[in-house]
């Protein structure tokens, strides 16, 4: 009887990808799901070697046959394993893999079997959920960003974007302004996210410190390296390394930092042995890198190494539309925190919160309801529970139209219903203009009126 002819339209039913190794990583056998998965016809992958696809998932050894090819011999089995393999038009394609070791009559490896499970539709699916959610505001958040205005818009779809690529990434804008919330964000969303997100401040560390802290060192290395260490670099492997306040590293460790990038190798300090290393880089500053550049502080070809996608954050100065969104936000994290019934501002606080400059963006926002959520003591926060110099702000707009936007955005404690009930009272049942009053469409208006069964008149 010929075995294979019994067991090949079984694997060849199966919906997921099927395929056999020998005790060296060479195919034997792909159904035909892993053939279209991956591209390449079963002729084609016979004796080549399971490198081919580039699995992230995979510990190749390469020193020998089983245990000494590869981590699965040691293991005997994986179960539901997330990786990423490479097709034959170098697509990067999203898997869940299992794996099994196979033993002959004498208990020796003989070879494996895997199963690949193609998750590219369900990342798909996760992503076009996440921007019909924004479209239609039913969450307040973008991997914990908060903001609905056009230029944040933009923001989420490029990141979106950046999400199944490697490219280096730079992000631009003021301090404070959540730099490190966008390269989670990055991560987040990106074919690495269930690997490690490394971060390193580089502008609080000082020359030597740094070198060590971005490649490792060995024992002795200089004066206090009592033991061998790895460096951020190594830890990031196969994730995502963020580089925050690059601007602020010195020139000589930039000269290593690019060699590092171009050669995707590192030395620890005071060692002489390469390491090999998968990561990819974001970086953020709030310095005008031409500008050093140009002044010799830092340099060109770095920068052009690391600046191929650059994103930018606004200042809060320039989205005041969504201050508000914001502040409800931090509100229901400080009242969850502190136990204070506290449900929102009161028009006067408000306003002041909108006409404040915040130069030090988001993170002097959150500092100021914390400072306000310290001193108040009822269920809302007033102009003399605000820092000195947010209180004796005046508001630059005028008086009766800030007290018309802000009137429905105070009470942050009411619910849907309560407030789209407040804004066609007071527009007399215009649907057009109470949209507008609360910021959303006025068929957003019309399907909550359905909803709740309001009853115009």
């Amino acid at each position: 009887m010929d075995i294979e002819k019994q067991w090949r339209p079984i694997i060849d039913s199966v919906q997921d990808g099927i395929i056999i190794v020998d005790e060296k990583g060479c195919f034997l056998a792909a159904n035909q799901t892993a053939q279209l998965m991956t591209g390449y016809t079963e002729e084609e992958l016979k004796g080549q070697s399971c490198r081919i696809l580039n699995c992230t998932g995979c510990k190749i050894v390469g020193k020998g046959a089983g245990k000494k090819w590869c981590g699965l011999f040691s293991e005997e089995f994986i179960r539901e394993k997330k990786c990423v393999i490479t097709n034959r038009r170098n697509r990067p394609i999203p898997i869940i893999k299992s794996a099994s070791v196979l033993f002959n009559t004498k208990k020796e490896i003989v070879g494996a079997v895997e199963t690949l499970k193609d998750i590219s539709e369900n990342i798909h699916y996760k992503n076009e959920l996440m921007s019909i959610k924004r479209m239609y505001h039913i969450d307040d958040g973008f991997h914990g960003i908060i903001g609905r205005t056009p230029v944040m818009q933009n923001l989420y779809e490029g990141i979106e974007s950046l999400a199944s690529l490697d490219t280096p990434v730079m992000i631009l804008g003021e301090s404070g302004t959540g730099k490190e919330m966008v390269a989670k964000a990055l991560h987040e969303t990106g074919n690495r996210s269930q690997k490690p997100f490394i971060k390193v401040n580089c502008a609080a560390l000082s020359e030597n410190i740094l070198e060590s802290e971005l490649f490792g060192h060995v024992k002795g290395a200089y004066t206090g390296a009592d033991s061998d260490r790895i460096g951020r670099f190594e830890a990031a492997h196969r994730g995502t390394l963020f580089l925050d306040e690059i601007g602020d590293i010195p020139l000589s460790v930039q000269v290593k930092l690019l060699r590092v990038l171009e050669e995707r190798m590192i030395q620890r300090v005071g060692a002489n042995q390469s390491i090999s290393i998968d990561v990819r880089i974001i970086t953020a500053t709030n310095k005008d890198l031409e500008k050093m550049i140009s002044q010799g502080e830092f340099r060109e070809d770095l920068f052009f190494r690391i600046n191929v996608f650059p994103l930018t954050l606004p200042p809060l100065r320039d989205r005041k539309d969504d201050i508000t969104l914001i502040i409800q936000h931090f509100i229901h994290f400080h009242a969850e925190k502190t136990g204070k019934n506290i449900l929102g501002f009161t028009p006067e606080a408000m306003r002041l919160m909108v006409a404040y400059p915040w130069p030090g963006n988001i993170r002097e926002l959150r500092n100021a309801i914390e400072y306000a959520f310290v001193l108040a003591r009822g269920k809302s926060i007033g102009p003399e529970h605000l820092p000195e110099k947010i209180a004796s702000c005046k508001p630059s707009l005028p008086e009766p139209v800030m007290a018309r936007e802000l009137s429905d955005v105070v009470r942050i404690g009411e619910s849907e219903k309560e407030r789209l009930l407040d804004a066609l009272q007071k527009e007399d049942g215009n649907q057009t203009r109470a949209a507008q009053r609360l910021g959303i469409s006025r068929i957003t208006v019309w399907k909550r009126i359905k909803k709740y069964g309001i009853q115009l008149k």
